[in-house]
């Protein structure tokens, strides 16, 4: 490209030549040189040239090249569109991250009103929502997906592309502010609680947990299914039919598939309510399952994986039955390529999923396996041991063990970058994962945070990249909300409920029932207790 900077050298240059001492002659026979010069075709130029350059030292190449280089350089970016080829400029542009597009902006006016008029800041806030899930997350919670994607809603018809560009590049800011805002309260603790008290009626306990932004779909002690509300954290339908607690689920645009310790698999139409399908192949307890893209495997106390064939709500069919575990198989992952299974006789074992057979075992584990997450090549498994491993299931190597849970490690998930673990304890840990994965780093380094807001055993939660959601044996769920920390921490304090059992103050509890004047009894110190002393979880053979 020539810039100011570039000419100012070439004149400097040639300064510096003129200013050398010559003779007079040598100013004649260069003048008559350069008469021939000009009559000759561009090809016998060249040439010449070529010649008086191979009688040149080394010395003179490197004066010839120092006055070259500037003008060897071209701008294409501001060339381009004078010649009809904008898009091939605005598509060049578009490649760069955000401190090199504000570096190309103050390279010159012609480049600025390039990147103004390609509205190429929105395109980069556009990019980074595709890719990216927190900036994704960010545009719907926070509203300005509106102005993204062919949308310009709220603009004037006067406002021109200048100031449309102004504002795509403050709103670039503000989000990434955001984001920043967000992880710092992870790594700091940072969040919002809201609780909701499911008030079952007999058996106290959530033992299962799935939700999106509208709802969530707990699965119950006491038998039921719950959905809430997810803007008011209100109950706003109850399933009935299973005759044991309800220990596992999952739930697509159409359908709840649960599993229970009253042997079964129900299938649920998700907009009626309506049970569609009840599956009998289990011989005891269906601890865990997970289906996609017409697969189904569920596992079972009796020691027993199943793989299904769903070819819809009501025609689900067995495709094999696979065996091998020595105990109670707690919970099972799987993708396409592989299907994962633990168990309580401390092993992961991994199978195929297109053909079920059988591939690998993973040992490492001192007591058994009640939690595994698998994605990728890592497998991430909690035990009964109090400890978290990290596994490549390519090759059955552990490459980390995570220790700090006190008792039992119930329920497993990890992101791009962090695990989130809860415990027996009572405890969610949150931990590094990058760190986690990097041999040399320090184990006091990898946990970030506890959360301790349970009062009973913690049996499942589920994240994204901004809140939490888990349950437990206390009989209620939490959603740990790390986006709206600092905007609704003052409203919060303000509708903190003062407990008549405790002195310090809680947040206010939502119920199951429609008296909006009722909030839980807080817990006293013995309360917890009571939880540790309760029968044992799914996992060891609680029905």
């Amino acid at each position: 490209m020539i810039t100011t900077n570039s000419f100012n050298q070439v004149q400097n240059q040639s300064q510096t030549s003129s200013n050398r001492s010559i003779s007079y002659e040598f100013q004649e026979e260069q003048e008559t040189c350069l008469q021939m010069f000009e009559k000759w075709s561009p090809n016998e130029q060249v040439e010449f040239c070529e010649n008086i350059l191979r009688r040149m030292c080394h010395f003179q190449h490197g004066h010839v090249n120092n006055f070259l280089k500037p003008m060897l350089q071209r701008d294409f970016i501001s060339s381009l569109p004078a010649r009809g080829l904008i898009s091939i400029t605005e598509m060049i542009l578009s490649y760069l991250d955000a401190k090199s597009l504000c570096s190309a902006e103050m390279v010159c006016r012609e480049w600025y009103r390039v990147i103004a008029d390609g509205m190429l800041w929105k395109k980069l806030i556009e990019r980074q929502v595709k890719i990216d899930p927190m900036w994704n997350g960010l545009s719907i919670h926070r509203g300005w997906h509106k102005f993204l994607f062919k949308n310009n809603l709220n603009f004037n018809q006067n406002t021109n592309l200048f100031e449309q560009h102004k504002f795509y590049k403050n709103l670039y800011s503000t989000i990434q502010a955001d984001k920043n805002k967000v992880n710092r309260n992870w790594q700091e603790g940072k969040c919002v609680t809201r609780k909701i008290h499911c008030r079952s009626e007999n058996s106290k306990g959530v033992y299962c947990l799935q939700y999106d932004n509208d709802k969530i779909v707990s699965g119950l002690r006491d038998n039921t299914i719950k959905i809430w509300n997810k803007a008011n954290y209100e109950s706003t339908s109850t399933l009935s039919g299973h005759t044991g607690s309800v220990l596992c689920l999952q739930y697509d645009d159409n359908i709840i598939v649960s599993g229970s310790s009253d042997t079964t698999v129900r299938i649920w139409d998700i907009k009626t309510g309506l049970n569609v399908q009840t599956l009998h192949n289990h011989k005891e307890a269906v601890l865990h399952l997970r289906f996609m893209d017409g697969i189904m495997v569920t596992c079972s106390k009796d020691r027993q994986i199943i793989v299904w064939d769903m070819h819809s709500p009501t025609d689900i069919q067995i495709k094999r039955t696979l065996v091998g575990h020595r105990a109670a198989v707690n919970v099972v992952d799987f993708d396409h390529k592989y299907i994962v299974s633990a168990s309580g006789d401390r092993t992961i074992k991994v199978w195929m999923t297109s053909t079920c057979e059988f591939v690998r075992t993973l040992t490492g584990h001192k007591r058994g396996i009640a939690c595994l997450q698998y994605r990728g090549n890592l497998v991430v498994s909690g035990s009964s041991d109090f400890t978290i491993r990290l596994w490549d299931i390519e090759c059955g190597e552990c490459l980390r063990v995570l220790e700090g849970h006190d008792e039992l490690v119930r329920c497993i998930r990890f992101d791009n970058n962090r695990i989130v673990s809860g415990a027996y304890d009572g405890k969610i840990k949150i931990w590094d994962l990058k760190l986690a994965l990097e041999q040399r780093s320090s184990a006091s380094s990898l946990c970030i945070q506890t959360l301790t807001e349970h009062t009973g055993r913690v049996f499942r939660l589920q994240f994204d990249e901004f809140q939490i959601v888990s349950s437990s044996h206390d009989d209620t769920i939490i959603v740990w909300d790390f986006l709206n920390y600092e905007n609704n921490e003052n409203e919060a304090n303000q509708n903190q409920v003062k407990s008549p059992q405790r002195s310090q103050t809680q947040w206010p509890i939502v119920n199951n029932n429609n008296n909006n004047n009722q909030v839980s009894p807080g817990f006293n110190n013995n309360n917890f207790n009571q939880f540790r002393n309760s029968p044992p979880s799914p996992m060891e053979g609680d029905e």
